[in-house]
């Protein structure tokens, strides 16, 4: 999701600025280069708690009028 997060435009991240962008990379980057010092609590945290809302989210912009 990251690295995905980066190919979006800018138009659409302006669009959307309730979407966390440079969280959802940031978070790609730090697991990716910091991987000895990742905080496996906090990783869940944002599969239990952030992705759902997300999802949510991305489903509601994405979704015909």
């Amino acid at each position: 999701m990251g690295e995905a997060s980066k190919q979006v435009s800018q138009a659409f991240r302006k669009a959307h600025r309730e979407i966390p962008w440079k969280e959802i990379s940031g978070m790609r980057d730090k697991l990716i280069h910091d991987y000895l010092g990742v905080d496996a609590d906090a990783v869940w945290d944002t599969v239990a708690n952030d992705l759902p809302k997300l999802k949510r989210q991305m489903i509601a912009i994405l979704r015909p009028p």
